[in-house]
């Protein structure tokens, strides 16, 4: 099948000289990046990459961050990207989970990640071609073409075993929804996107491959200026920034309540929000922070980023949180518990077909079983994806109301709370752990962790070490409740909800 990266391809075989990506160290053309890629997938093949090799990524936001997991997709295999900014024993379980078998870094990174599960000596960007790679380029020994059913890459969800579960995305998956995202938001030649996802995390596919896709420019800068918002409103005016195609709420809400945050977004014809409710935000007046589109996507990670998109009006509506109606080669459902369509107007549970389906979680078949079931209403074969989420149809489509299990949002990311309590049981003081989540004033969720234990002696900050060495910062609680003994329900188990309500007060 025809992937994106041939795209890129054809754009430097058409219009050489175009910029492709724009970096504070410069700018790199189409034929470099095509070149670049091309030496690379070289290399990785040389090193074994073929069909179903999952290699990770771990390199910092530049050119090569582009370059490289379009590389290993030219060599035919899959790639797994790491956040090096992350802790090393998240980094650890990542490429554990997601069963890495190429480490594909440079030479500063590879001492710090030397503690990776993952066999063999990397893969170093910066350092020079080996013969036998320079060989395989030049003499355009191209891997056979990929099939659509061949995994893309490797991306993950917070696990409820303490572990992060991986979430396998085929070609079919991936490379029609950055079409889609390329066909219906418009983007081509003249588009300037501006990098913002975080690396290692499925929405930077998003915001890196589709403006290239395109013919477009892709901005990356330093993620620390794309956090101050003088600097990022300067960026997006220097660079003529005309789409932001990963943001969340919690990221727009934060520009919107900075001085002068009408002229932070001059120029910008599209923002495509998604990872956690736009309702608090619309509802503090945000939409007119936005002059140009403002589309809220909606979808979870097994199925390739996004199901369903809704343009959001000028005076939009700030009662129902309107997810919208499905992607071009997206099917969903609202079933009820007996997998029977809900009646018009009723609350059901969104299941989710079609080609971003994910393959399944690497290495758990039973949790793959529970989530990826048959399509009772489809053709034999069909399969559709329980996501947990509660919706109803309403005139503009899916309206979202919430989860039907612990799995929240935090700034835009799925977690369990429950992988969060698997690292606090580890701490040697803590005897007891439930972590749950709240809403503030501004409609943000965060978590607030109920301890029990011999922690007189162990300040907040200590067990904020000890989770961070394990877990990204959206998975830090906010507050921890320190507790004589955890209340329990008449069955037994932790009392979830009178701890919800406690917020986390004595």
């Amino acid at each position: 099948m025809r992937t994106f990266v041939d795209d890129i391809a054809a754009h430097a075989l058409r219009d050489p000289g175009r910029i492709a990506v724009t970096t504070p160290s410069g700018d790199v053309t189409y034929r470099e990046l095509a070149c670049r890629i091309e030496e690379l997938a070289a290399r990785l093949r040389v090193r074994g990459a073929r069909p179903e090799t999952v290699c990770a990524v771990a390199v910092e936001r530049g050119a090569d961050a582009v370059a490289a997991p379009a590389a290993v997709l030219r060599a035919g295999a899959a790639f797994l990207g790491l956040d090096p900014e992350q802790p090393p024993a998240r980094l650890a379980a990542l490429a554990r989970s997601g069963g890495a078998e190429l480490l594909v870094t440079t030479r500063a990174q590879a001492g710090r990640l030397g503690g990776l599960p993952v066999p063999g000596p990397p893969v170093l960007l910066d350092e020079p071609d080996p013969a036998g790679a320079r060989h395989t380029a030049d003499t355009g020994a191209l891997p056979a073409p990929v099939g659509e059913r061949s995994l893309a890459y490797v991306s993950h969800t917070s696990g409820s075993t303490g572990e992060p579960s991986a979430v396998l995305v085929e070609h079919r998956g991936l490379d029609s929804y950055l079409r889609f995202v390329a066909r219906d938001y418009g983007l081509g030649p003249d588009t300037v996107a501006l990098q913002t996802a975080p690396l290692g995390y499925d929405a930077s596919l998003r915001d890196t491959f589709a403006p290239l896709l395109a013919g477009g420019r892709l901005v990356v800068l330093p993620r620390s200026a794309l956090l101050r918002p003088e600097e990022f409103g300067a960026a997006v005016r220097r660079y003529g920034v005309t789409a932001l195609l990963s943001t969340t709420p919690s990221f727009l809400s934060f520009l919107a309540g900075q001085p002068g945050a009408a002229g932070l977004l001059d120029g910008v014809r599209l923002v495509v929000s998604s990872g956690e409710s736009l309702r608090p935000f619309l509802a503090a007046g945000g939409r007119s922070l936005v002059r140009g589109a403002l589309v809220n996507q909606y979808g979870p990670t097994e199925c390739t980023m996004t199901s369903t998109r809704h343009t959001v009006p000028e005076a939009p509506d700030t009662v129902a949180d309107v997810v919208g109606t499905p992607i071009d080669g997206v099917l969903v459902r609202l079933l009820d518990a007996g997998m029977r369509p809900v009646a018009d107007g009723a609350v059901g549970e969104v299941y989710i077909g079609g080609a971003g389906v994910a393959r399944g979680y690497r290495g758990q078949p039973e949790r793959t079983a529970e989530r990826f079931v048959p399509d009772p209403l489809g053709p034999p074969g069909a399969r559709l994806y329980r996501t947990g989420d509660l919706a109803v149809l309403g005139p503009d489509g899916l309206e979202f109301h919430g989860r039907a299990d612990r799995q929240v949002k935090i700034r835009g990311y799925r977690v369990d709370p429950a992988e969060v309590e698997g690292v606090l049981l580890a701490h040697p003081g803590v005897t007891g752990a439930v972590v749950t989540s709240d809403t503030d004033a501004q409609g943000r969720v965060f978590l607030v962790a109920h301890v029990t234990g011999d922690l007189a002696g162990v300040p907040d900050g200590a067990l904020r070490a000890h989770l961070a060495a394990a877990l990204p910062p959206h998975l830090m609680p906010r507050r921890f409740a320190r507790l004589e003994e955890l209340p329990t329900t008449r069955g037994g188990k932790a009392d979830r909800r009178a701890l919800a309500q406690s917020g986390g007060r004595p």
